[in-house]
């Protein structure tokens, strides 16, 4: 009965949530002006200002789009595979989807950081999360690849990910549903949640020269969500401070059950003093299974390693590692300033932001201003953390971002705005309506120590009748504002793939100019690699035969292979000869269970392939190459196994001949 008494309340959240930015906002008619289309023009054949990396969402994968254009540059395949590009299908990138549950090939890509320096990006790699699977991934921005990918052990949910500290030396994520640790017995009721279920914080230590992960320490955590985070900078460096909900720690209708006290918390970590005591010992090691993935740009291909050891600390068996302060209930951002002095927190079912003093914080722990404990955790009180709090800003605050000038920005959910308002009077300045029901928003470089400001991009769920129907979804919508003015103009919609949540924006020249343009051939270490058209061959060992192939605009060496049986397996290692930007090759052959490869210049690119039927089976390059490019093709002749068509291979030569045949 306890429930039922309580439905009302989740029947009114829910309408609140659907139903208030199903509207136009008020001010909607004067929302864009009149100089837009001047303000986001880049001309034929120049650069935009920008790189905008945004979330895919559910597609598990990165985007890439340039500012203020709005234009799509590239979609980056980082947790699911992409047959446009063949991640996850090359026999090169298959390892990078292993798991401790074997391949996965889709994820949940939700937040998106840039690596630091002195905290201002450096632009040398970017991280993003697997929400689902939990794991964090490292791109570089060299290639605009995935170089590594790392799984998480004792986490269910990998959602307050990946945020970064001041210097990229770690990158950190929390558990979003916490859940019984990977070293005891999981067959417990789930009704058991208070006594069984932990919330985990990884620290994943980054190489300072290549970017290399591992695991450095985990921290073991009372069993909640924790929803988001931010990395202390300039006076709170050395802290990080993460969102946390359920602190009723409830397991079943969430909606109600995890929406019952006034409050829940912020949990500041000292990861100094952690660190301190991890390299003092007083962490325990535990054993577990996770995946650690590396892509080698030097052998064109990846490795996926099993670990089975973490090392772990309980927070409450060391005082002086946590703390949590309340916060509105249920908050979802907690993003910090760039002077590293205030923290905001953003109570999604609140109609104000707290803003929190670390000055203050770090007073109060002194002075032990706490009003209990949670799991052994002090509380301190809100008061005594508190700054001031922003009144009447909207309806559903979320996610807020910072200028140059000392402003915030922060997304309101369901009154489907963002709203300007200052640091320290915490006066509303602006409010600009979105659409609709805006998510996150960034500001260009908004989480650092120095924003460039100028611009800010909402990210909206909804997008009704922004661009012509296409059935019943819309591609969701991203909205740029020129944040210039004392007032924000609205100047740009574009539509996302998938859904975007977190991103960020970075200047282009941090990146640019350090792009790579191709490999180079003499640095090709990959086993398969054909150095030339004289180094082709075809191999048989027992029923896998192994054919290594060139491409060069525009024919395949060989195209003409004879002597596959039925009951084969075929490895098709094909080298790109090219030295030249932008002129990748592709190859793909009837019937093939997999995807297509796409082979950048001076790569080598593996696709298996196992014939399902006798006869002759075409191959061609899939990506368009020159003008010849539809000759680029070739043929295979598939015959019954047991058969004694001896195997034959050539190019340029009506009927192949058996001199050339290579056998072990």
């Amino acid at each position: 009965m306890k429930n039922y008494k309580l439905l009302p309340v989740a029947v009114f959240a829910f309408s609140l949530l659907l139903g208030f930015n199903a509207c136009k906002p008020k001010n909607a008619g004067s929302a864009v002006s009149s100089d837009a289309a001047a303000k986001t023009y880049v001309a034929p054949g120049k650069y935009d200002e920008f790189y905008n990396f945004v979330s895919g969402g559910f597609s598990g994968q990165l985007s890439t789009y340039g500012l203020p254009s709005g234009r799509l540059l590239r979609v980056i395949p980082v947790f699911s595979v992409d047959p446009e590009k063949g991640w996850g299908y090359s026999e090169e990138t298959k390892p990078m989807l292993n798991t401790s549950h074997g391949f996965v090939p889709w994820d949940d890509l939700h937040h998106v950081q840039l690596s630091k320096t002195n905290g201002e990006y450096d632009g040398r790699w970017v991280f993003g999360n697997a929400n689902n699977t939990p794991r964090v991934a490292r791109i570089d921005l060299k290639t605009f690849r995935t170089a590594e990918i790392i799984e998480l052990p004792n986490s269910g949910g990998n959602h307050s990910s990946p945020f970064i500290t001041e210097n990229t030396e770690y990158v950190v994520a929390g558990t979003r549903f916490s859940i019984p640790p990977d070293d005891v017995n999981g067959d417990v009721p789930i009704s058991t949640y208070k006594k069984n279920f932990k919330g985990t914080i990884s620290f994943i230590s980054v190489q300072k020269d290549n970017g290399a992960m591992d695991i450095a320490f985990q921290l073991r955590c009372p069993g909640f969500n924790f929803d988001l985070s931010r990395a202390g900078k300039g006076v709170s460096s050395g802290w990080f401070f993460f969102s946390t909900y359920n602190t009723e720690q409830a397991y079943t209708l969430l909606e109600v059950n995890a929406s019952q006290k006034d409050k829940d918390f912020v949990m500041a970590i000292n990861w100094k003093k952690a660190e301190e005591y991890i390299k003092a010992g007083k962490g325990r090691k535990q054993s577990v299974k996770y995946a650690h993935n590396v892509y080698d740009e030097k052998t064109h291909s990846s490795t996926s390693t099993i670990k089975t050891e973490v090392t772990i600390m309980d927070v409450k068996d060391f005082p002086d590692i946590a703390y949590f302060f309340p916060c509105p209930k249920s908050p979802h951002g907690c993003d910090v300033s760039p002077t590293g002095e205030y923290i905001v927190g953003s109570g999604k079912l609140a109609a104000l932001i707290p803003v929190f003093s670390f000055d203050k914080m770090i007073k109060a722990i002194a002075a032990k201003d706490y009003i209990g404990n949670f799991d052994g955790i002090p509380i301190l009180k809100y008061e005594s953390v508190l700054y001031g709090e922003v009144k009447k800003p909207g309806l559903g605050p979320l996610h807020t971002e910072f200028d140059d000038k000392g402003n915030a920005y922060t997304s309101m959910f369901v009154s489907s705005e963002v709203v300007k308002w200052n640091i320290k009077d915490l006066k509303v300045l602006d409010r600009a309506p979105t659409y609709y029901s805006v998510g996150h928003l960034c500001v260009a470089g908004g989480d650092t120590k120095k924003p460039y400001g100028k611009y800010l991009v909402a990210y909206n769920k909804i997008t009704k009748d922004r661009f012509l129907p296409t059935g019943p979804e819309l591609s969701q919508s991203a909205q740029l504002y020129d944040i210039s003015g004392d007032k924000m103009q609205l100047i740009l919609d574009f539509p996302t793939i998938g859904e975007p949540h977190y991103a960020q924006i970075v200047a282009a020249d941090l990146i640019k100019n350090n792009s790579t343009k191709f490999f180079k051939m003499e640095d090709n270490k990959n086993p398969y690699f054909s150095n030339g058209e004289g180094g082709t061959k075809v191999v048989r060992t027992g029923n896998r035969v192994d054919v290594y192939m060139t491409a060069i605009r525009s024919h395949l060496t060989p195209d003409n292979i004879e002597g596959v049986k039925m009951g084969d397996e075929v490895y098709f290692h094909v080298t790109n000869l090219e030295q030249d930007w932008d002129v990748p090759h592709g190859f793909a052959i009837k019937g093939a269970l997999t995807g297509e490869l796409l082979i950048m210049p001076g790569e080598t690119q593996t696709l298996k392939w196992v014939p399902d039927r006798v006869g002759i089976s075409p191959f061609y390059c899939t990506d368009f190459c020159s003008a010849l490019h539809q000759e680029m093709s070739g043929y295979v002749r598939v015959s019954p196994a047991g058969s004694n068509v001896p195997l034959k291979f050539g190019t340029g030569k009506i009927e192949p001949t058996a001199d050339s045949v290579k056998t072990k």
